[in-house]
């Protein structure tokens, strides 16, 4: 719930379909609803042995949300969006900055319930909230990176103009042996000239920025 302290939840982003708005804690239930099995987990929470998987990723959405607010500074802040169509929240859509003051860069990352994919809703998504990054927060760069397998991200990355930016070997989701992360950059010219931030409408953003440093 908004407060006159921390205006976050009052920010809204929409699109021709989709409306994001910031996590709260009563959407969690039906965020951990949109987490299919192919949906990545956070390797910096921790996993609890005496859970099944499907726990295990309860757990870390939960955590997640209290690690965003939590650690939200000027230099480093996460926003989750939930992605909503109708009364239903389908996914999750967030935003990065890491010394941002300074660095100006945003990463993201984001995914849907398996049932509603194929539907342009991923790249609606990405859209508004590159929107909101080049727009009210004035980004120069946003960055971001999925497996060499996930198709679809890379894909949505692609057509939204983003370059190679290389690759990098992780661990990979199970814990067993490595995969091939790709890694892609978009720099606010580029964004610009395709023309993208048209049909997104921002709102309940100025009393946000003390929390971005702007």
């Amino acid at each position: 719930m908004e407060s006159s302290h921390w205006p976050l939840p009052g920010l809204r982003l929409r699109t021709p379909d989709l409306l994001l708005r910031p996590t709260t804690e009563a959407d969690l239930p039906a965020v951990v609803a949109t987490l299919w099995p192919d949906v990545a987990r956070n390797p910096q929470l921790p996993r609890f042995p005496g859970l099944d998987e499907r726990a295990n990723r309860a757990v870390s959405a939960h955590q997640s949300y209290w690690q965003s607010v939590g650690n939200w500074s000027v230099d480093g802040w996460r926003l989750d969006f939930v992605v909503v169509v109708g009364e239903r929240i389908v996914g999750v859509q967030s935003l990065e900055g890491q010394d941002f003051p300074v660095l100006r860069t945003v990463d993201s990352a984001s995914h849907l319930a398996g049932d509603v994919r194929g539907r342009g809703w991923g790249k609606q998504a990405r859209r508004a909230v590159l929107a909101l990054a080049f727009g009210p927060l004035r980004a120069e760069y946003a960055i971001t990176s999925a497996w060499q397998h996930n198709a679809a991200s890379l894909g949505v990355s692609r057509a939204l103009g983003y370059r190679p930016n290389g690759e990098s070997r992780h661990r990979s989701d199970s814990g067993l042996g490595a995969e091939t992360m790709v890694h892609l950059r978009l720099p606010r010219a580029d964004w610009e000239a395709t023309g993208q931030a048209v049909s997104i409408e921002i709102s309940g953003f100025e009393r946000c920025r003390p929390l971005f440093g702007l």
